[in-house]
């Protein structure tokens, strides 16, 4: 079974450590949803399985209007086969959720939102350009969770003099509301932001990485001390809310990505369209899909196979890696490596991440990988 993520390039305002593509306010997004529209039409035959997830992601989906959003799900509906759909996700931003914004996204069948709460402190969100204060934080999750939707919700943690007893502060409040699902974000400076620019000009403070590390070993602790899934480096979850759609990104099930930006993957070839919205929109009105697109080698697919299993608690098989022609026994001396430095654990051929090794899962993963 396929997803199908849909790019929704819009927000009030720009977060001052964001790096994805979207542009700033709600001006364009008739002809943004009408070249959505059309790039679904255009792409209906890339996936021949029934569709099992539908995430809309950005950016910002809920700024979108009523009839732009439900004109996105008839398209859907009438270009794939949704008819067992289990899960369809809508990110939100706290000040757009409303009883009468819940209520239509329910009729329209999303049954999960992802709500970029990222902390309860006034100052953290005014420091970030946030457009929402802790009120509507904690006013719209209570009306999400009465209104029966799964309820993901984003924290950040890592940020300038920040402390681990805030951190847990935030978190607590979450337990305290009851969402089914928390993904935990490290702070990081991307290239082209309002952050890094600030910290160019010597107003700002660079990341504390040795704070943020203490930060993410503090969370995972004490979220599996309560019973929540550590479940992927960032997610956590209460028994059996795993967030399905990004769970089967990482395991590499085949999925369509509409919108500018969207990447899809699919039959090993991955494509990603422009990220510019006036091209975008240009060249689906001439009936062009403006993506490249690159054919994964067994190598290449090898390394994402490590990659994506050691961000998650199951791990990677040696065995599978007999199916991309490498020979497994080229990685025992790293694994042993490894697994003496208590960064990883090895059982029954299936090779996880200890929680000390989850820090530094890049690093191990990229020493892991075949030339």
């Amino acid at each position: 079974m396929s997803g199908i993520y849909i790019h929704i390039p819009f927000c009030k305002q720009a977060c001052i450590y964001c790096n994805f593509h979207f542009k700033a306010g709600n001006q364009n997004t008739l002809p943004m949803t009408n070249a959505i529209l059309k790039e679904l039409s255009l792409r209906k035959d890339e996936l021949n399985s029934e569709i099992e997830t539908l995430y809309f992601g950005g950016g910002t989906p809920s700024i979108l209007s009523h009839h732009e959003l439900e004109s996105i799900f008839n398209a859907v509906h009438a270009n794939y086969n949704t008819r067992n759909i289990k899960e369809i996700t809508l990110e939100a931003n706290p000040d757009d959720i409303n009883e009468i914004n819940l209520d239509f996204w329910k009729s329209l069948g999303v049954n999960r939102l992802s709500i970029g709460v990222q902390s309860f402190n006034d100052e953290d969100l005014k420091w970030m350009n946030r457009s929402h204060n802790s009120e509507n934080a904690e006013l719209c999750i209570k009306k999400a969770i009465e209104k029966q939707f799964i309820v993901n919700a984003d924290l950040i943690f890592g940020l300038p003099d920040s402390t681990i007893t805030q951190f847990k502060s935030n978190i607590n409040k979450m337990l305290e509301l009851g969402v089914h699902h928390l993904s935990c974000y490290g702070l990081t400076l991307e290239e082209k932001t309002a952050w890094q620019k600030l910290i160019s000009l010597y107003k700002y403070k660079e990341p504390d990485e040795i704070a943020t590390s203490e930060q993410f070993e503090f969370a995972v602790k004490y979220l599996q001390s309560l019973g929540w899934d550590h479940y992927e480096i960032s997610n956590y979850c209460r028994d059996g809310y795993y967030a399905l759609h990004n769970t089967n990104y990482w395991k590499n099930k085949p999925y369509l990505g509409i919108g500018p930006s969207a990447h899809s993957y699919s039959d090993n070839t991955r494509k990603w369209n422009v990220s510019d919205n006036r091209n975008y929109i240009d060249s689906i009105e001439k009936g062009i899909l403006p993506h490249q697109s690159e054919t994964l080698s067994n190598i290449n697919r090898c390394n994402e196979y490590i990659m994506t299993g050691l961000r998650t608690k199951w791990g990677f098989n040696l065995d599978k890696l007999d199916e991309f022609g490498v020979d497994k026994l080229e990685l025992i001396p790293k694994l042993k490596q490894f697994k003496e430095e208590l960064l990883i654990k090895v059982n029954d051929n299936q090779v996880t991440l200890t929680d000390s090794g989850e820090v530094f899962a890049d690093a191990v993963a990229s020493s892991l990988f075949y030339e």
